[in-house]
């Protein structure tokens, strides 16, 4: 049989935190490996995803209220 497979005990938290640093582009050597160490990709890949979802959705909301508010006045 197979070995049981190692599961990475990380947070929500850090792993939103990771996800945010890393849309900023500034991440410290050492806290990078941190994170490929304790973090979970598939939870890596759901808050990046979600994460995105949402700038896309604020960059539309802004873009509505820009057009909205120049188009009354």
């Amino acid at each position: 049989m197979s070995e049981p497979i190692h599961k990475r005990k990380g947070s929500w938290l850090g792993t939103v935190r990771a996800v945010l640093w890393g849309f900023l582009g500034v991440r410290r050597y050492a806290d990078y490996q941190d994170d490929i160490a304790k973090l979970n990709p598939l939870h890596l890949i759901a808050v990046g995803v979600l994460m995105a979802f949402l700038f896309v959705l604020c960059l539309i909301f802004i873009v509505n209220w820009v057009v909205a508010s120049g188009a009354a006045g």
